[in-house]
């Protein structure tokens, strides 16, 4: 849980954003064309369950609107889990 955006996610139990995958410190590349990332923790009383990754080959893909969506369907999976 120390590395990476997921690690990073999952260690603050809050959603990361990265418009460049290049400048977060610790980036862990799963894919060599990766440039923006956007991590969504799943909660369940407050424990990270699980995270939901979303990687792109844009820089600064993700947006606001993208993060919400994400974190509605992260709680719509949550209620389902838990």
């Amino acid at each position: 849980l120390d590395k990476g955006v997921c690690g990073a996610a999952a260690r603050t139990a809050t959603s990361q954003r990265v418009e460049d995958v290049h400048a977060f410190p610790g980036h862990i590349a799963c894919d060599a064309d990766s440039r923006s990332e956007l991590v969504v923790p799943v909660l369940d009383e407050g424990k990270v369950i699980a995270v939901i990754d979303l990687d792109s080959p844009s820089p600064a893909r993700f947006d606001l609107d993208d993060q919400s969506g994400v974190e509605a369907l992260a709680a719509l999976l949550a209620s389902r889990l838990g």
